[in-house]
């Protein structure tokens, strides 16, 4: 079970902060740079993974400028997925628009043939990076016909709360959040290690959410 971690930004609303590395067990998060630009690049337009993400720019010279203009983006942070003893890339995976207490994340895209143990990891290490920084709740946007990806986000508890165009809309609950981060701790034993961004200032030490 978790041990307690205190509100953070109890009296202002949380801020979604880049960190420069977010370490889990077999799986590190770092922030996107310039020299990702490729790779992103790349992922987005695998025809195996692109199917169900908003169309992108056929430039790659486009993916650069995306990226240099969300370095001096302060409201969002977006990850490249590696393996964290390697270092090799594996994916993507974006936090931004808070709204409150709630912070929405997408842009999730794993190379084909990566395990689906990655999937389940990074995205429990994105939802303790967002505990941490005082966020409690989370929505995000599905395409209606990404059956698997539906299926993954409501066994951690999410509900579907709308639909727009060929979005299903979901919000998880800040119980449904608390209960799934402590059901699947196994996964994460030691928390996550922020590596803070030199630009965002400290990091908040990690602490995972209260148990029961």
């Amino acid at each position: 079970m978790f041990c307690c971690l205190p509100l953070l930004n109890a009296v202002s609303a949380p801020r979604l902060l880049k960190a420069a590395q977010v370490r889990g067990r077999h799986v590190l998060l770092r922030n996107a740079e310039a020299g990702d630009a490729a790779f992103i690049w790349q992922l987005r337009h695998h025809p195996a993974r692109n199917r169900y993400m908003s169309p992108t720019s056929s430039e790659l010279d486009d993916q650069r400028a995306w990226l240099a203009a969300y370095a001096r983006d302060e409201t969002q942070a977006y990850f490249v997925i590696t393996q964290a003893d390697s270092g090799e890339a594996l994916g993507t995976v974006r936090l931004y628009d808070a709204r409150g207490d709630s912070f929405c994340w997408g842009s999730w895209m794993l190379l084909p043939g990566v395990p689906a143990t990655t999937a389940m990891e990074s995205a429990l290490i994105v939802y303790r990076y967002a505990w941490t920084l005082g966020f409690r709740r989370a929505h995000f946007e599905v395409h209606r016909d990404n059956a698997p990806v539906r299926r993954f986000h409501e066994r951690f508890g999410a509900q579907v709360v709308g639909e727009r165009e060929d979005q299903v809309q979901y919000g998880l609950a800040a119980d449904a959040l608390r209960t799934a981060l402590d059901r699947y701790t196994r996964w994460l034993p030691e928390g996550i290690h922020i590596v803070p961004h030199p630009f965002a200032g400290p990091a908040p030490a990690d602490a995972g959410p209260p148990s029961g």
